[in-house]
């Protein structure tokens, strides 16, 4: 039933992205990286676009020995010249670009705002912003003069509830999300489709990783929602529970939010704590070397 079930919704997408360009950022590693093995299998030609080049050569190479037609190019999304040259070099080749997936993006820092420091905000302004916006306006550029494609920024639960100890990342998320619905607003007479993704967790934290929903099936239900013309998509289940309850009432959702903002401060207090100890030992240590250096002397 679950093969029967797969097998349908893959051709649902076959209807969809079959004989389609797109362009997928960030498409090395995760998300990216099942939004690419699933749009082969759709049908599509995906350039695999990472600012890693040896592994989304790897990718590449993975979905043309499976069938697939894909390549792979080197692209820094922060660099607006270079993601408007890589969009033009792909209708150059093929003639059009029909999706654009800005999903690349920089890691969240953990940590309350006063403990993070202004570095990891211009990282996530610079990625998961400003590389958002390069993408789009690339996109829309070419898209416009050919008078269609559509446009996928993946954004986060982050970007529509509130979300302490990462709030870099949550604002850079946040407007991605309003970049994007006010965007396909604007988009929508000119033939061009904009959506924005929210995903909640696809793998529990921890180092094991354990499987949530995994990244196989994020990727699915980008795609459908896509197909759909969705202008929001949220998954899975729990993080639209997440998002009904916040829109029905913000206050809702405080006492959790302060949770999570004083287990982040108990665990950096802890982690502040032992690294006092190993320098006091280290300390000591240094001193007792010392005092015998000077003995044995």
């Amino acid at each position: 039933m679950t093969l029967n079930l797969h097998a349908a919704r893959m051709n649902r997408n076959r209807g969809s992205y079959a004989g389609k360009v797109a362009i997928v950022t960030g498409g090395a590693s995760g998300i990216g990286q099942a939004l690419c093995e699933a749009l082969c299998d759709a049908g599509a030609r995906v350039i695999v676009a990472d600012i890693d080049l040896d592994q989304a050569e790897h990718v590449a190479s993975a979905l043309t020995a499976n069938g697939g037609l894909a390549s792979a190019v080197f692209l820094d999304v922060s660099n607006h010249e270079l993601v408007c040259a890589v969009a033009n070099h792909v209708v150059d080749d093929y003639g059009h670009l029909d999706y654009m997936f800005n999903n690349a993006a920089a890691t969240a820092t953990r940590g309350e705002l006063s403990d993070v420091g202004i570095e990891p905000w211009h990282r996530a302004i610079d990625v998961n912003l400003l590389g958002v916006l390069h993408g789009t306006l690339a996109a829309q550029s070419v898209m416009t003069k050919q008078g269609f494609g559509h446009i996928v920024n993946i954004g986060s639960i982050a970007g529509l509830v509130g979300f302490p100890t990462s709030i870099a990342y949550g604002a850079t998320k946040a407007a991605v999300v309003n970049l994007s619905v006010s965007f396909r607003m604007e988009a929508v007479d000119r033939g061009v489709n904009v959506s924005v993704v929210c995903p909640g967790p696809v793998h529990a934290p921890g180092p094991n990783g354990d499987k949530l929903i995994g990244v196989e099936r994020a990727a699915q239900l980008i795609l459908r929602g896509v197909a759909r013309n969705r202008a929001i998509i949220v998954f899975p289940f729990s993080a639209r529970v997440l998002w009904w309850l916040y829109r029905f009432s913000p206050a809702i959702l405080f006492p959790l939010g302060r949770k999570l903002a004083r287990v982040q401060r108990a665990k950096q207090l802890a982690h502040s704590k032992t690294a006092t100890q190993v320098a006091h030992s280290f300390s000591s240590v240094h001193q007792y070397e010392s005092l015998t250096s000077q003995t044995a002397s």
